[in-house]
């Protein structure tokens, strides 16, 4: 398994609280709820999307 170090700029983006803001800011501009997934990647660990998540990839917060 690789080890990944992260920035802390990177950490800050890809936190959770970054993605529910991303999500939130989506909802307002859209209307469209907007789904913060979890996923695999450590690069990534959270993730916007407008759909449900599928396995492997885990529902944290839907933004209605």
């Amino acid at each position: 398994m690789t080890v990944i170090a992260l920035s802390a700029r990177r950490r800050s983006l890809a936190s959770f609280e970054n993605a529910y803001a991303v999500a939130i800011q989506l909802r307002e501009n859209t209307g469209v709820d907007q789904f913060v997934v979890r996923t695999d990647n450590p690069i990534q660990p959270f993730r916007v999307s407008r759909c449900r998540p599928h396995h492997p990839e885990s529902l944290l917060a839907l933004v209605a």
